[in-house]
């Protein structure tokens, strides 16, 4: 098992290397999904999944880093095709920091958007390390 918060790296169709790391907070329970591109390690996006009615994060009777929506379904934030999925959407959207600092982002709107679209297999896709 990995250790909580260890960095993975992601490749990309276009050879981007991105860094990755999941990690579940206390207190205000919380699981966070840090996405940042490896020649811009300052420039960090951070997808935050807190416990909200009808949505739960990892837990007793889930995977560690599972998240999960009453409707919807659940995504475990460990797998790197889901990881590579919330990058790609979050890309799309522009969600991705250009220069140093970091951005914090609700994951539950990227996570429906995810959920409600399950025919992209995340194709592209080599691990490093993983």
């Amino acid at each position: 098992m990995r250790r909580d918060g260890a960095l993975r790296r992601l490749t990309v169709d276009d050879g981007t290397v991105w860094l990755w790391n999941v990690r579940h907070r206390h207190p205000g329970c919380r699981t966070v999904l840090a996405l940042r591109r490896a020649e811009r390690p300052h420039a960090l996006l951070r997808l935050v999944f807190r416990e909200v009615p009808g949505r739960a994060v990892a837990g007793f009777t889930t995977g560690r880093h599972e998240v999960i929506a009453v409707v919807g379904g659940r995504l475990d934030l460990d797998e790197p095709g889901v990881v590579r999925r919330f990058l790609d959407a979050a890309v799309a959207r522009g969600l991705v920091p250009s220069a140093n600092g970091s951005r914090e982002e609700d994951g539950w709107p990227l996570f429906d958007e995810l959920t409600t679209d399950r025919a992209d297999d995340g194709g592209g896709l080599a691990v490093d390390g993983g």
